[in-house]
């Protein structure tokens, strides 16, 4: 370990046309004035400093130029000044490579990051602020005098590494989370609101994190392809260990969101099943009251009839019109019961 390596470090930061921010770190000994840096002299500023790395947020014209004019290519520059996708390609004399890292807003999303190689210089292209370079920046300070010997593929590593391990405690806290929505999805002794937005909140973020995760994991993959091996032998465990770190987290991305799914399924499940018991108990309801009121309309045609301001026929008035017609009524009720009964309908 070299304890003046963080005394060695050198950032500079200037402003092109449209407020491009550039910041400049390199691994050997040097200062270079702020008023001084500029894109057309960075061979000239890094030259004899060792490793150096070279990182411009929102990239303006004047940063487009350059690119071109240090012969980048044009499929490589089309990238970054547009819609870039997850990429690794060789070029004639440096590699291009495109991955997706968390943004530092409040709300998650992911953001491209565009690497470029070109031999001791590393290049990342931003259009916002990504707190995995923040803590990149810090390892370089610390890296052991061996591992910077390797050179910018070193170099490579810690950046996609920061990158990895800049969502290790994001993924505990999803996992935290979906520990909470399962208890109170699976705890009968109380009514939690908001559970299935939480649920498919929680989808929602897993699924940008697997964005990130999944253009790390195809990288590495592509970085140490047999046969078109894009990085040196030396940096080779390096890749090879965080590869097994980009699929472990890609796992357990995959778990969370899975265990999301079974847990919003069985919320469903649950719903549905006191769904389907209230509108059973309804049903009931409803049932006895149209068999009552089955019952009770014949009952109150006869009453109708029956009660109408006129007099009884000769044979009623001698057999108790009263109690004949209630007698009637009764034994019509009975025989609409058994029907019922028959039809099991009750």
């Amino acid at each position: 370990m070299n304890p003046n390596r963080s005394q060695k470090s050198i950032w500079v930061t200037g402003k092109g046309a449209n407020m491009a921010e550039l910041r400049l770190q390199t691994t050997d000994a040097g200062v270079i004035a702020s008023s001084e840096f500029t894109l057309g002299e960075l061979d000239e500023a890094v030259k004899g400093k060792g490793t150096a790395w070279l990182d411009i947020l929102k990239p303006d014209d004047e940063v487009k130029d350059w690119l071109e004019t240090i012969g980048i290519d044009e499929l490589a520059v089309e990238d970054i000044f547009g819609h870039a996708s997850d990429t690794v390609q060789r070029f004639q004399d440096h590699r291009f490579i495109v991955v997706r890292a968390r943004d530092a807003d409040n709300r998650l999303d992911t953001e491209p990051v565009a690497i470029i190689l070109r031999d001791d210089l590393m290049i990342t292209v931003r259009g916002t602020r990504i707190p995995a370079l923040d803590v990149f920046r810090r390892r370089l300070k610390t890296a052991d005098a061996d591992e910077i010997a390797i050179g910018v593929d070193f170099l490579l590593y810690e950046l996609l590494d920061s990158i990895a391990d800049d969502w290790t405690p994001i993924l505990s806290e999803y996992s935290n989370r979906l520990d909470d929505l399962e208890y109170q999805v699976f705890d009968p002794s109380k009514s939690y609101e908001g559970l299935l937005e939480g649920l498919h909140d929680l989808k929602r973020l897993l699924r940008e994190a697997s964005k990130s995760i999944e253009s790390l994991q195809s990288a590495c993959l592509r970085l140490l392809k047999p046969g078109e091996r894009l990085i040196n032998e030396s940096s080779l465990a390096f890749f090879t260990d965080l590869q097994q770190l980009a699929n472990t987290l890609v796992k357990r991305c995959s778990a969370y969101s899975a265990g999301a799914t079974s847990t919003r399924d069985t919320y469903l499940s649950h719903v549905s099943m006191d769904l389907a018991l209230s509108n059973a108990k309804l049903t009931e309801v409803m049932t006895t009251l149209t068999i009552i009121g089955a019952i009770m309309l014949p009952l109150t045609l006869i009453a109708g009839i029956f009660g109408m301001n006129t007099k009884l026929p000769a044979q009623l008035d001698e057999l108790g019109g009263f109690w004949t017609i209630m007698g009637g009524m009764t034994l019509f009720s009975i025989m609409m019961l058994s029907w019922f009964r028959r039809k099991k309908w009750i």
